[in-house]
C-alpha cells in the first residue's frame, strides 16, 4: 500500500466550538497516533467548504448545532499528514453530548488553561493564539 499525499485524500475539517470560555473537545476511540483528545473533526466532503463540513461534523458527533465564524487557518498536519482546516464555531442550540459512539468515547469542555492536558504536544499557533483571545479571563 502506498502513502497518499495530502492532496490525494479528502481534506479535515476541524471546528474550534468556544462556549461559555471553554473549547470543546473530544476523545476518539481509536487512537491517531497521539491523538486521542482533539476537536470535532471529520473529511470533507466533495462540494462542501471547510467551514460547513466543521459545522456538519461537530452535529454528527455531538449533536450540538454551531455556526462557524471565521476559518483560523490550514495546514498539513505534522502527525497524520492530512490537509486540516481549523474553522472557530459558535454553538447555536443543543446540548452537546457523544452522539456518534462508533468514532467517540467522550467529550469535555476545556478551559484555557486545562488544554495542555488534553494536547501536551501543543496546537496550531493559529488555533492558540484564538484560544488565547476567546477564552482568558
Amino acid at each position: 500500500m502506498t502513502q497518499q499525499t495530502a492532496e490525494e485524500r479528502p481534506g479535515i475539517a476541524a471546528a474550534i466550538v468556544v462556549h461559555e470560555r471553554r473549547v470543546l473537545m473530544v476523545r476518539r476511540r481509536v487512537s491517531e497516533g497521539q491523538l486521542s483528545w482533539q476537536f470535532p473533526a471529520g473529511e470533507i466532503e466533495a462540494g462542501e467548504s471547510p467551514e460547513d463540513a466543521a459545522v456538519r461534523e461537530t452535529a454528527e458527533e455531538t449533536g450540538l448545532a454551531v455556526a462557524a465564524v471565521k476559518l483560523l487557518g490550514e495546514r498539513v498536519h505534522p502527525k497524520t499528514g492530512r490537509l486540516m482546516s481549523y474553522t472557530a464555531c459558535e454553538a447555536v442550540s443543543g446540548t452537546a453530548e457523544v452522539v456518534d459512539t462508533d468514532e467517540l468515547d467522550q467529550l469535555a469542555w476545556v478551559a484555557l488553561t486545562e488544554i495542555p492536558e488534553y494536547v501536551p504536544y501543543g496546537l496550531y499557533e493559529p488555533v492558540q493564539e484564538f484560544l488565547d483571545a476567546t477564552l482568558k479571563n
